[in-house]
């Protein structure tokens, strides 16, 4: 794939098992497709603070999977104050900090997910390793989560100088879809930092 070698080194090989799910004991994908370089879904403005007007509808297509979501909502924020629970956005000097909310499969399926922008790529991994263990450090748009759900997981990672949250709730009609549904989710937005920011350094 020519995206690896855009990526830090050692990260290459997981990036591709996560983007293919048949690799990380996911739902697999069309194990005859060929897929090309990923190609974030989303304009990229590397000069300026990430905004929520940036992103629109989840519109995903990598070999034979694709995904569509309706962006319901979009809030950006001058500070991470909004949505740090507890100061441990603080403490690491986030900076400033989008929420975005969609919905798919007709809203039996929605998606939160929180994009937290820091100085350094280390201040940034440092903060996604505490988030990982601790559920409640964010605060997300929890109304525009499912009321009633029999799926509900979150994701933490960082990329660049961002650590991004996505937390997906399912009822059953798409409970089969949620966890690809995420998977590719998460890992389209946490790829577009890297062609974002890409001379981001510790």
């Amino acid at each position: 794939m020519i995206l690896a070698v855009l990526l830090p080194g050692g990260f290459t090989f997981s990036l591709y098992r996560y983007l293919n799910p048949s690799a990380a004991a996911s739902p697999a994908a069309d194990p005859t497709s060929q897929p090309k370089k990923p190609r974030p879904s989303e304009k990229q403005r590397p000069d300026s603070p990430i905004n929520a007007d940036e992103y629109g509808d989840w519109n995903f297509r990598l070999g034979s999977v694709t995904f569509k979501a309706e962006k319901v909502g979009g809030w950006t924020y001058d500070s991470c104050a909004p949505v740090d629970r507890n100061g441990v956005l603080a403490k690491n000097r986030c900076e400033h900090a989008v929420q975005l909310a969609y919905a798919a499969y007709r809203g039996h399926l929605t998606a939160v997910q929180v994009i937290m922008s820091f100085p350094t790529v280390k201040a940034a991994r440092a903060t996604a390793g505490r988030l990982a263990s601790s559920s409640g450090a964010v605060k997300w748009r929890r109304d525009k989560m499912l009321g009633t759900y029999v799926y509900a997981e979150r994701r933490v990672t960082s990329s660049g100088r961002y650590v991004l949250l996505t937390v997906v709730t399912a009822d059953r009609t798409a409970q089969a879809k949620a966890t690809r549904f995420q998977h590719y989710l998460h890992a389209d937005r946490s790829n577009s930092f890297l062609f974002r920011d890409p001379t981001a350094s510790d």
